[in-house]
């Protein structure tokens, strides 16, 4: 009775239980914890994994939250604008990849299909550690994954015995004025407390394009940013976390609606972001309870967006602002020597308050006006989930199951709405996974998983009324949930002096939600579009990566990954699917020097949809290839850091797929870190 009450406990969010670790011996591992919800090598790891520690973030210079997935493989960041960057985890991007933070959800019912902007609104100087888990996740941590799930680990410090004061100060700046940026930390550690916390400030100027490009005017923006963390043991068996951080972001102009749509203006102001919360870790005392982790958040985001074309009688401020309070419950069990479980329930409120106004550019007289979305829509999302690994000799097993289910509310009465008046939607899904890992060696192993995904319809699926992208949205009530079957194969080698790993993968797409243009409509010169259940996909795809020690200083690393893409519904590609890019990395690390040069490189992708075909972010007949040089280097002597590097060393002209404005051109940067 005792086993069959674990496979239905209700648990919540932990990086504990490494009982069913391989050790391999001298060989520096690398832990995941955002693949089984707890840590685990990566070796044990029967899915597809990216990691992207606080060190390469700093050493390479990457000045926002996307930029930091620049090169791993399987993901493609996309920058529709320079105040954005949107992930594609295999072939799929905006909300149908999961986002998290320290384990909480950064989706809300206001993420865009399609590339977006929220992932920018984490500050890059607060990450500790990025996850990347591709081709899984739903059954992990509910809707959206069913690309993958991104996880930002964000900084804190551990207990010490003895009490101690630490404090940093970080600069950077990026030739041409494109960068100024600063950072200051304090933090405070004893045996049962410890505190950190930050203060960021960055100018970002107009970005400068490469070869016959130039300066991108306008695409510069300002971005502040404080983050506050702290932890408490407050017993033996029970360690409290708070935290608190936001982003505000201001003048963020949308470049290729200025440049090729003709508007005169066009702004983010603000792109705003804040997240609170507390977390209660408890140390159970029984088996079937061994750890206790509760967590209660609260996240608000703000958009307001700025426009007036040229000529037009009216100028337009649109705002979209969500509140999103979160209570989440996770236990960990040990069942037996070759049994664990993580099993939990979620909670998850939205509130959304939308609106716009529409001022004649004349007389400045001011009519308000239906937003975006249905002004007080709220969106409820309640899960129950259980995770469990066995664990027999050579054989590693992990299966899982959540069921999700929803509430969704929305009151429209506005004109161009169909006046529906209140609408209420409650989709639900039920998802499994399951993974097998064999142990070849202690420095091989082979894994195969199945997981099935989902993305329930979300607020801006059904809502959404209003100028999106180059179309004219109208609302579409009756939407299912997307779904996702995900198979894979892979290999992985750890030893010495090499490191492999080897995925191939194929992904069914069903129920997609896709924007259907109604003939021979149009509002203010853009084709009217609704949004319906229409299609299936696939994608399919081989992903590797590669790294060999050269000599003890000396390593080369190498990472690819192809992905095709079919849309089976309409015969042709799917839309917006990257093309076969990857990235060479040759590393010199001695004493307190370090040296890298990078080769990026991107092949031409001409296999288009007819929705990149009409989108004017792509150029007509595709987007080209390109092969990008870049050097770094950098030095440390006692509490300095100081780092450098000359990117895009050949100055080519390229453009990553889809994006709304060109790479960066030539560059120089330095950065220079003081520790105390």
């Amino acid at each position: 009775m005792k086993k069959v009450f674990l496979l239905f406990s209700f648990p919540l969010f932990s990086y504990a239980q490494e009982h069913e670790i391989l050790a391999v011996d001298t060989v520096l591992q690398e832990v995941v914890v955002t693949a089984n919800r707890r840590a685990t090598l990566l070796l044990n790891t029967p899915y597809s994994v990216n990691i992207i520690q606080e060190k390469a973030i700093k050493e390479f210079g990457f000045r926002t939250a996307p930029e930091s997935l620049s090169g791993s493989t399987g993901v493609y960041v996309q920058k529709t604008n320079h105040g954005g960057g949107s992930p594609f985890v295999r072939g799929l991007t905006g909300n149908q990849n999961l986002i998290l933070i320290d384990g909480i959800r950064l989706n809300n019912s206001t993420f865009r299909y399609g590339p977006n902007q929220y992932f920018n609104t984490i500050d890059v100087f607060n990450i500790d550690k990025l996850e990347v888990v591709r081709g899984t996740g739903s059954v992990q941590y509910g809707s959206d994954a069913m690309g993958g799930v991104i996880q930002v680990l964000t900084k804190e410090k551990p207990f010490t015995k003895n009490a101690q004061w630490h404090g940093a100060l970080y600069g950077r700046m990026l030739s041409a004025d494109m960068e100024y940026s600063g950072r200051a930390e304090l933090s405070y550690q004893s045996a049962k407390f410890s505190i950190n916390g930050g203060i960021s400030s960055r100018k970002f100027g107009d970005l400068v394009g490469g070869d016959t490009t130039g300066i991108q005017s306008p695409s510069g923006y300002q971005d502040n940013a404080y983050d506050l963390k702290l932890k408490w043991q407050l017993n033996p068996n029970a360690v409290l976390t708070l935290a608190s951080q936001q982003s505000l972001q201001k003048n963020v102009p949308l470049y290729h609606r200025i440049k090729l749509e003709n508007y005169q203006y066009y702004t983010y102001s603000p792109q705003q972001r804040n997240l609170h919360y507390a977390r209660l870790n408890i140390d159970g005392k029984n088996d079937w309870a061994e750890k206790i982790i509760l967590t209660a958040s609260m996240q608000q985001s703000k958009e307001v967006r700025n426009y007036y074309r040229n000529g037009a009688t009216n100028k337009f401020v649109e705002s979209d602002q969500v509140r999103t309070f979160g209570l989440t419950a996770e236990m960990v069990s040990t069942i037996s020597d070759y049994w664990t479980a993580n099993s939990g329930i979620e909670f998850y409120q939205d509130k959304v308050n939308s609106k716009k106004e529409q001022i004649n550019n004349t007389n400045g007289l001011s009519l308000l006006q239906r937003g975006l979305y249905p002004d007080e829509s709220t969106n409820g999302n309640f899960s129950l989930y259980s995770l469990h690994q066995l664990n027999i000799d050579w054989l590693q097993l992990n299966a899982g199951i959540r069921f999700n289910s929803f509430a969704i509310s929305m009151q429209d009465t506005a004109a161009g709405a169909n006046q529906l008046g209140k609408v209420t939607v409650k989709p639900n899904s039920l998802v499994a996974n399951l993974g097998a890992l064999f142990h070849i060696s202690k420095t091989q192993s082979m894994y195969t998983s199945f997981s099935t995904g989902y993305r329930a319809p979300n607020i801006d699926d059904m809502g959404t009324l209003g100028l999106v992208d180059f179309r004219y949205e109208i609302p579409a009530y009756g939407l299912k949930p997307e779904k996702s079957y995900n198979a894979e194969i892979g290999y992985r080698l750890q030893t010495k002096k090499w490191k492999a790993a080897f995925a191939f993968y194929y992904m069914h797409l069903t129920n997609l939600v896709n924007r259907v243009q109604l003939a021979g409509q149009t509002i203010g010169g853009y084709n009217v579009y609704v949004k319906e259940n229409n299609q299936e996909s696939f994608i399919r795809g081989f992903e590797m990566d590669l790294s060999y020690v050269i000599s003890p200083d000396l390593s080369l690393e190498m990472g690819a990954a192809y992905t095709f893409g079919q849309n089976t519904t309409r015969n042709e590609p799917m839309r917006r699917i990257p093309p076969f890019n990857g990235r060479a990395l040759l590393k010199y690390q001695k004493n307190n020097w370090n040296f890298y040069v990078e080769n990026l490189f991107a092949s031409k992708q001409n296999r288009l949809a007819q929705g990149d075909k009409d989108d004017n972010r792509i150029a007509s007949g595709g987007t080209p290839g390109y092969l990008l040089l870049n050097f770094y280097g950098g030095y440390r002597l006692k509490n300095i850091a100081i780092n450098g590097g000359l990117g895009n060393i050949f100055n080519a002209d390229y453009r990553i797929h889809g994006s709304g404005m060109n790479g960066m051109g030539r560059n120089l940067s330095l950065s220079v870190a003081y520790s105390l």
